[in-house]
Protein backbone atom coordinates (compact mmCIF):
# COMPACT_ATOMS: atom_id res chain seq x y z
CA UNK A 1 0.00 0.00 0.00
CA UNK A 2 2.73 2.60 0.79
CA UNK A 3 4.21 1.90 -2.61
CA UNK A 4 0.89 2.47 -4.35
CA UNK A 5 0.40 5.72 -2.46
CA UNK A 6 3.82 6.98 -3.47
CA UNK A 7 3.16 6.11 -7.09
CA UNK A 8 -0.24 7.79 -7.17
CA UNK A 9 1.13 10.95 -5.56
CA UNK A 10 4.04 11.33 -7.97
CA UNK A 11 2.11 12.72 -10.95
CA UNK A 12 0.42 15.31 -8.74
CA UNK A 13 3.73 16.38 -7.21
CA UNK A 14 5.51 16.68 -10.55
CA UNK A 15 3.46 19.63 -11.84
CA UNK A 16 3.85 21.38 -8.50
CA UNK A 17 7.64 20.89 -8.61
CA UNK A 18 7.69 22.18 -12.19
CA UNK A 19 5.63 25.22 -11.19
CA UNK A 20 7.96 25.90 -8.27
CA UNK A 21 11.00 25.61 -10.50
CA UNK A 22 9.51 28.04 -13.00
CA UNK A 23 8.74 30.50 -10.21
CA UNK A 24 12.26 30.28 -8.76
CA UNK A 25 13.94 30.61 -12.15
CA UNK A 26 11.48 32.94 -13.85
CA UNK A 27 14.09 35.68 -14.38
CA UNK A 28 16.60 33.37 -16.02
CA UNK A 29 14.11 31.80 -18.43
CA UNK A 30 12.37 35.14 -18.93
CA UNK A 31 15.57 36.76 -20.23
CA UNK A 32 16.20 33.96 -22.71
CA UNK A 33 12.60 34.07 -23.92
CA UNK A 34 12.80 37.89 -24.14
CA UNK A 35 15.93 37.71 -26.31
CA UNK A 36 14.30 35.22 -28.69
CA UNK A 37 11.11 37.30 -28.81
CA UNK A 38 12.99 40.56 -29.48
CA UNK A 39 15.01 38.94 -32.25
CA UNK A 40 11.86 37.48 -33.79
CA UNK A 41 10.13 40.89 -33.58
CA UNK A 42 12.95 42.78 -35.30
CA UNK A 43 13.36 39.97 -37.83
CA UNK A 44 9.76 40.58 -38.89
CA UNK A 45 9.90 44.39 -38.67
CA UNK A 46 13.13 44.56 -40.71
CA UNK A 47 11.83 42.14 -43.37
CA UNK A 48 14.47 39.54 -42.52
CA UNK A 49 17.44 41.92 -42.46
CA UNK A 50 18.32 41.29 -38.79
CA UNK A 51 19.42 37.67 -39.26
CA UNK A 52 21.09 38.00 -42.62
CA UNK A 53 24.67 36.67 -42.38
CA UNK A 54 26.26 40.08 -42.99
CA UNK A 55 24.13 41.84 -40.37
CA UNK A 56 24.55 38.98 -37.88
CA UNK A 57 28.32 39.28 -38.26
CA UNK A 58 28.12 43.04 -37.70
CA UNK A 59 25.91 42.44 -34.66
CA UNK A 60 28.56 40.20 -33.10
CA UNK A 61 31.37 42.63 -33.88
CA UNK A 62 29.41 45.62 -32.56
CA UNK A 63 28.68 43.94 -29.24
CA UNK A 64 31.90 42.00 -28.67
CA UNK A 65 33.50 44.62 -26.42
CA UNK A 66 30.26 45.07 -24.46
CA UNK A 67 30.06 41.32 -23.78
CA UNK A 68 33.72 41.19 -22.72
CA UNK A 69 33.30 44.04 -20.24
CA UNK A 70 29.96 42.68 -19.02
CA UNK A 71 31.76 39.56 -17.76
CA UNK A 72 33.97 41.68 -15.53
CA UNK A 73 31.18 44.04 -14.52
CA UNK A 74 29.06 41.10 -13.42
CA UNK A 75 31.64 40.09 -10.82
CA UNK A 76 31.94 43.69 -9.61
CA UNK A 77 28.16 44.01 -9.24
CA UNK A 78 27.81 40.58 -7.61
CA UNK A 79 30.45 41.66 -5.09
CA UNK A 80 28.25 44.64 -4.22
CA UNK A 81 30.07 47.40 -6.12
CA UNK A 82 29.90 49.28 -9.43
CA UNK A 83 32.47 50.53 -11.96
CA UNK A 84 31.64 53.67 -13.91
CA UNK A 85 35.13 54.03 -15.41
CA UNK A 86 35.12 51.07 -17.82
CA UNK A 87 34.24 53.14 -20.89
CA UNK A 88 37.00 55.66 -20.21
CA UNK A 89 39.54 52.91 -19.46
CA UNK A 90 38.52 51.19 -22.69
CA UNK A 91 39.14 54.39 -24.66
CA UNK A 92 42.43 55.11 -22.83
CA UNK A 93 43.84 51.65 -23.57
CA UNK A 94 42.90 52.00 -27.25
CA UNK A 95 44.75 55.32 -27.30
CA UNK A 96 47.79 53.79 -25.57
CA UNK A 97 47.87 50.95 -28.09
CA UNK A 98 47.65 53.42 -30.97
CA UNK A 99 50.52 55.52 -29.70
CA UNK A 100 52.74 52.48 -29.13
CA UNK A 101 52.00 50.74 -32.45
CA UNK A 102 51.58 53.73 -34.78
CA UNK A 103 53.93 56.36 -33.37
CA UNK A 104 56.57 54.15 -31.69
CA UNK A 105 56.15 51.20 -34.11
CA UNK A 106 55.87 48.52 -31.42
CA UNK A 107 54.87 45.01 -32.46
CA UNK A 108 51.22 44.27 -31.67
CA UNK A 109 51.98 41.29 -29.37
CA UNK A 110 54.03 43.16 -26.69
CA UNK A 111 51.68 46.12 -27.11
CA UNK A 112 48.66 43.91 -26.38
CA UNK A 113 50.29 42.33 -23.34
CA UNK A 114 51.41 45.69 -21.94
CA UNK A 115 47.95 47.22 -22.47
CA UNK A 116 46.25 44.39 -20.57
CA UNK A 117 48.76 44.76 -17.72
CA UNK A 118 48.11 48.53 -17.65
CA UNK A 119 44.37 47.86 -17.55
CA UNK A 120 44.83 45.46 -14.63
CA UNK A 121 46.98 48.07 -12.85
CA UNK A 122 44.24 50.68 -13.32
CA UNK A 123 41.72 48.25 -11.86
CA UNK A 124 44.11 47.54 -8.98
CA UNK A 125 44.49 51.24 -8.20
CA UNK A 126 40.73 51.78 -8.12
CA UNK A 127 40.18 48.51 -6.28
CA UNK A 128 42.61 49.56 -3.54
CA UNK A 129 40.64 52.74 -2.84
CA UNK A 130 37.38 50.77 -2.76
CA UNK A 131 38.50 47.70 -0.83
CA UNK A 132 41.13 49.02 1.57
CA UNK A 133 40.48 52.78 1.81
CA UNK A 134 36.73 52.07 2.05
CA UNK A 135 35.75 54.81 -0.40
CA UNK A 136 32.44 54.00 -2.16
CA UNK A 137 33.03 52.45 -5.58
CA UNK A 138 30.63 54.92 -7.17
CA UNK A 139 32.88 57.84 -6.17
CA UNK A 140 36.19 56.12 -6.97
CA UNK A 141 35.15 54.99 -10.44
CA UNK A 142 33.39 58.26 -11.22
CA UNK A 143 36.72 59.95 -10.51
CA UNK A 144 38.43 57.31 -12.66
CA UNK A 145 36.03 58.00 -15.51
CA UNK A 146 36.99 61.69 -15.49
CA UNK A 147 40.71 60.97 -15.07
CA UNK A 148 41.00 58.56 -17.98
CA UNK A 149 38.84 60.67 -20.25
CA UNK A 150 41.35 63.47 -19.69
CA UNK A 151 44.37 61.18 -20.12
CA UNK A 152 42.96 59.88 -23.41
CA UNK A 153 42.66 63.43 -24.72
CA UNK A 154 46.19 64.21 -23.56
CA UNK A 155 47.67 61.01 -25.01
CA UNK A 156 46.11 61.56 -28.43
CA UNK A 157 46.58 65.34 -28.33
CA UNK A 158 42.93 65.67 -29.27
CA UNK A 159 43.40 63.87 -32.61
CA UNK A 160 42.66 60.41 -33.99
CA UNK A 161 45.64 58.07 -34.38
CA UNK A 162 45.80 55.18 -36.87
CA UNK A 163 45.74 52.99 -38.87
CA UNK A 164 46.84 49.88 -37.00
CA UNK A 165 48.95 47.01 -38.38
CA UNK A 166 46.92 44.56 -40.45
CA UNK A 167 47.54 41.61 -38.11
CA UNK A 168 46.25 43.60 -35.12
CA UNK A 169 43.08 44.50 -37.02
CA UNK A 170 42.31 40.81 -37.40
CA UNK A 171 41.66 40.63 -33.65
CA UNK A 172 38.28 42.22 -34.33
CA UNK A 173 37.74 42.20 -38.09
CA UNK A 174 39.33 38.86 -39.00
CA UNK A 175 37.72 35.45 -39.46
CA UNK A 176 39.04 32.00 -38.69
CA UNK A 177 40.70 30.17 -41.59
CA UNK A 178 38.91 27.43 -43.50
CA UNK A 179 41.41 24.59 -44.09
CA UNK A 180 38.52 22.25 -45.00
CA UNK A 181 37.88 24.44 -48.02
CA UNK A 182 34.11 24.65 -48.40
CA UNK A 183 32.83 26.17 -51.65
CA UNK A 184 29.56 27.79 -50.59
CA UNK A 185 30.01 27.34 -46.82
CA UNK A 186 32.97 27.88 -44.53
CA UNK A 187 33.08 24.21 -43.53
CA UNK A 188 35.53 24.71 -40.66
CA UNK A 189 33.25 27.26 -38.99
CA UNK A 190 30.27 24.95 -39.39
CA UNK A 191 32.20 22.04 -37.85
CA UNK A 192 33.33 24.19 -34.93
CA UNK A 193 29.73 25.24 -34.31
CA UNK A 194 28.55 21.62 -34.36
CA UNK A 195 31.31 20.54 -31.98
CA UNK A 196 30.44 23.43 -29.64
CA UNK A 197 26.76 22.38 -29.61
CA UNK A 198 27.66 18.75 -28.83
CA UNK A 199 30.09 19.75 -26.07
CA UNK A 200 27.50 22.05 -24.53
CA UNK A 201 24.97 19.22 -24.32
CA UNK A 202 27.54 16.75 -22.96
CA UNK A 203 28.74 19.10 -20.22
CA UNK A 204 25.18 19.96 -19.21
CA UNK A 205 24.21 16.27 -19.06
CA UNK A 206 27.27 15.53 -16.97
CA UNK A 207 26.55 18.43 -14.61
CA UNK A 208 22.95 17.38 -14.12
CA UNK A 209 24.03 13.79 -13.53
CA UNK A 210 26.37 14.90 -10.75
CA UNK A 211 23.60 16.85 -9.07
CA UNK A 212 21.23 13.88 -9.20
CA UNK A 213 23.87 11.47 -7.87
CA UNK A 214 24.57 13.72 -4.88
CA UNK A 215 20.87 14.15 -4.13
CA UNK A 216 20.91 17.89 -4.92
CA UNK A 217 18.08 19.82 -6.51
CA UNK A 218 18.30 19.52 -10.29
CA UNK A 219 16.43 21.15 -13.13
CA UNK A 220 13.30 19.16 -14.10
CA UNK A 221 14.12 16.81 -16.95
CA UNK A 222 11.60 18.35 -19.34
CA UNK A 223 13.00 21.86 -18.88
CA UNK A 224 16.55 20.53 -19.07
CA UNK A 225 15.93 18.82 -22.41
CA UNK A 226 14.02 21.75 -23.92
CA UNK A 227 16.51 24.40 -22.81
CA UNK A 228 19.58 22.55 -24.08
CA UNK A 229 17.84 21.55 -27.30
CA UNK A 230 17.06 25.22 -27.95
CA UNK A 231 20.64 26.30 -27.15
CA UNK A 232 22.12 23.60 -29.39
CA UNK A 233 19.74 24.50 -32.23
CA UNK A 234 20.60 28.21 -31.91
CA UNK A 235 24.34 27.46 -32.01
CA UNK A 236 23.95 25.26 -35.09
CA UNK A 237 21.68 27.74 -36.88
CA UNK A 238 23.91 30.75 -36.20
CA UNK A 239 27.01 28.74 -37.17
CA UNK A 240 25.35 27.90 -40.48
CA UNK A 241 24.42 31.55 -41.08
CA UNK A 242 27.94 32.77 -40.32
CA UNK A 243 29.50 29.93 -42.35
CA UNK A 244 27.48 31.07 -45.36
CA UNK A 245 29.23 34.48 -45.19
CA UNK A 246 32.85 34.63 -44.03
CA UNK A 247 32.77 32.16 -41.17
CA UNK A 248 33.21 32.66 -37.44
CA UNK A 249 34.82 36.01 -36.48
CA UNK A 250 38.04 35.76 -34.45
CA UNK A 251 36.51 37.89 -31.72
CA UNK A 252 33.62 35.41 -31.37
CA UNK A 253 36.15 32.72 -30.44
CA UNK A 254 37.67 35.09 -27.86
CA UNK A 255 34.22 35.78 -26.41
CA UNK A 256 33.32 32.08 -26.31
CA UNK A 257 36.51 31.19 -24.43
CA UNK A 258 35.94 33.99 -21.91
CA UNK A 259 32.27 33.06 -21.39
CA UNK A 260 33.13 29.42 -20.71
CA UNK A 261 36.00 30.40 -18.40
CA UNK A 262 33.95 32.86 -16.34
CA UNK A 263 30.97 30.54 -16.16
CA UNK A 264 33.30 27.89 -14.75
CA UNK A 265 34.86 30.31 -12.25
CA UNK A 266 31.51 31.57 -10.97
CA UNK A 267 29.83 28.16 -10.68
CA UNK A 268 32.59 25.64 -9.99
CA UNK A 269 35.34 27.39 -7.99
CA UNK A 270 35.77 28.52 -4.41
CA UNK A 271 36.65 32.05 -5.51
CA UNK A 272 33.39 32.32 -7.43
CA UNK A 273 31.29 31.15 -4.47
CA UNK A 274 33.09 33.59 -2.18
CA UNK A 275 32.35 36.53 -4.48
CA UNK A 276 28.64 35.70 -4.34
CA UNK A 277 28.87 35.36 -0.56
CA UNK A 278 30.62 38.74 -0.36
CA UNK A 279 27.81 40.46 -2.25
CA UNK A 280 25.12 38.63 -0.31
CA UNK A 281 26.39 39.49 3.18
CA UNK A 282 29.83 41.06 3.54
CA UNK A 283 29.88 40.99 7.34
CA UNK A 284 28.97 37.30 7.58
CA UNK A 285 31.50 36.47 4.85
CA UNK A 286 34.25 38.34 6.70
CA UNK A 287 33.38 36.67 10.01
CA UNK A 288 33.61 33.27 8.33
CA UNK A 289 37.30 33.89 7.70
CA UNK A 290 37.22 35.03 4.08
CA UNK A 291 39.44 37.99 3.19
CA UNK A 292 36.69 40.16 1.76
CA UNK A 293 38.91 43.17 1.07
CA UNK A 294 41.26 41.16 -1.12
CA UNK A 295 38.31 39.58 -2.90
CA UNK A 296 36.75 42.96 -3.75
CA UNK A 297 40.17 44.21 -4.83
CA UNK A 298 40.58 41.30 -7.26
CA UNK A 299 37.20 41.91 -8.90
CA UNK A 300 38.39 45.41 -9.87
CA UNK A 301 41.73 44.08 -11.13
CA UNK A 302 39.82 41.64 -13.30
CA UNK A 303 37.50 44.41 -14.51
CA UNK A 304 40.46 46.57 -15.51
CA UNK A 305 42.06 43.75 -17.51
CA UNK A 306 38.82 43.00 -19.38
CA UNK A 307 38.21 46.71 -20.05
CA UNK A 308 41.70 46.82 -21.58
CA UNK A 309 40.96 43.80 -23.78
CA UNK A 310 37.68 45.41 -24.85
CA UNK A 311 39.57 48.61 -25.66
CA UNK A 312 41.94 46.69 -27.92
CA UNK A 313 39.03 44.94 -29.66
CA UNK A 314 37.20 48.22 -30.19
CA UNK A 315 40.31 50.01 -31.49
CA UNK A 316 41.07 47.11 -33.86
CA UNK A 317 37.52 47.26 -35.22
CA UNK A 318 37.65 51.02 -35.87
CA UNK A 319 41.28 50.76 -37.09
CA UNK A 320 41.95 54.00 -35.24
CA UNK A 321 41.96 55.46 -31.74
CA UNK A 322 39.77 58.51 -31.16
CA UNK A 323 39.44 60.85 -28.17
CA UNK A 324 35.73 59.94 -27.83
CA UNK A 325 36.23 56.16 -27.91
CA UNK A 326 34.42 54.38 -25.09
CA UNK A 327 31.95 57.20 -24.52
CA UNK A 328 28.84 55.77 -22.85
CA UNK A 329 30.10 52.17 -22.89
CA UNK A 330 29.74 51.93 -19.13
CA UNK A 331 25.99 52.49 -19.43
CA UNK A 332 25.52 49.63 -21.91
CA UNK A 333 27.73 47.31 -19.84
CA UNK A 334 25.94 48.02 -16.56
CA UNK A 335 22.55 47.80 -18.27
CA UNK A 336 23.49 44.42 -19.76
CA UNK A 337 24.25 43.02 -16.31
CA UNK A 338 21.05 44.33 -14.71
CA UNK A 339 18.85 43.30 -17.63
CA UNK A 340 20.50 39.87 -17.48
CA UNK A 341 19.39 39.34 -13.88
CA UNK A 342 22.14 40.82 -11.70
CA UNK A 343 20.83 42.38 -8.50
CA UNK A 344 21.55 46.01 -7.69
CA UNK A 345 22.18 45.00 -4.07
CA UNK A 346 24.79 42.36 -4.99
CA UNK A 347 25.07 38.62 -4.51
CA UNK A 348 22.89 37.67 -7.50
CA UNK A 349 23.71 37.27 -11.19
CA UNK A 350 24.87 34.75 -13.78
CA UNK A 351 27.39 34.89 -16.58
CA UNK A 352 24.93 33.72 -19.23
CA UNK A 353 22.42 36.26 -17.92
CA UNK A 354 24.92 39.09 -18.49
CA UNK A 355 25.70 37.77 -21.99
CA UNK A 356 21.98 37.55 -22.83
CA UNK A 357 21.47 41.06 -21.43
CA UNK A 358 24.29 42.38 -23.62
CA UNK A 359 22.76 40.84 -26.73
CA UNK A 360 19.30 42.15 -25.82
CA UNK A 361 20.80 45.65 -25.81
CA UNK A 362 22.74 44.90 -29.00
CA UNK A 363 19.75 43.52 -30.90
CA UNK A 364 17.65 46.51 -29.84
CA UNK A 365 20.36 48.95 -31.00
CA UNK A 366 20.85 47.13 -34.28
CA UNK A 367 17.16 46.61 -34.99
CA UNK A 368 16.19 50.20 -34.20
CA UNK A 369 19.04 51.49 -36.38
CA UNK A 370 17.85 49.37 -39.31
CA UNK A 371 14.33 50.72 -38.81
CA UNK A 372 15.65 54.28 -38.82
CA UNK A 373 14.74 55.07 -35.19
CA UNK A 374 16.64 58.17 -34.08
CA UNK A 375 19.39 57.94 -31.46
CA UNK A 376 17.26 60.10 -29.15
CA UNK A 377 14.41 57.60 -29.03
CA UNK A 378 16.86 54.71 -28.87
CA UNK A 379 18.24 56.12 -25.63
CA UNK A 380 14.72 56.58 -24.25
CA UNK A 381 13.75 52.98 -25.01
CA UNK A 382 17.00 51.56 -23.59
CA UNK A 383 16.53 53.58 -20.42
CA UNK A 384 12.98 52.31 -19.96
CA UNK A 385 14.11 48.70 -20.50
CA UNK A 386 16.81 49.12 -17.85
CA UNK A 387 14.36 50.68 -15.40
CA UNK A 388 11.89 47.85 -15.98
CA UNK A 389 14.59 45.21 -15.36
CA UNK A 390 15.65 46.76 -12.05
CA UNK A 391 12.01 47.29 -11.04
CA UNK A 392 11.29 43.58 -11.55
CA UNK A 393 14.31 42.67 -9.41
CA UNK A 394 13.28 44.99 -6.56
CA UNK A 395 9.64 43.91 -6.79
CA UNK A 396 10.55 40.23 -6.55
CA UNK A 397 12.78 40.88 -3.53
CA UNK A 398 10.12 42.86 -1.68
CA UNK A 399 7.54 40.23 -2.50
Amino acid sequence: MPTDKAVTNQPANAPRSHAGFIKNNLREYGMLISLVAIMALFQVLTDGTLLRPLNLTNLLLQNSYIVIMALGMLLVIVAGHIDLSVGSVCGFIGALAAVLMVEYEWHFVPTTLLCIVVGAAIGAAQGWFVAFARIPSFIVTLAGMLVFKGLTLALLAGQSVGPFPELFQKLSSGFIADPLGGETLRTTSLVIGAVAAVLLVLFKVRGRGQLVRHGMEAEPFVFFVLKNAVFAAIILYFSWLLASYKGLPNVLIVMAVLIVAYDFVTTRTTVGRRIYALGGNEKATRLSGIKTQRLAFLTFVNMGALAALAGLVFAARLNTATPKAGLGFELDVIAACFIGGASASGGVGKVMGAVIGAFIMGVMNNGMSILGVGIDYQQVIKGLVLLAAVFVDVYNKNK
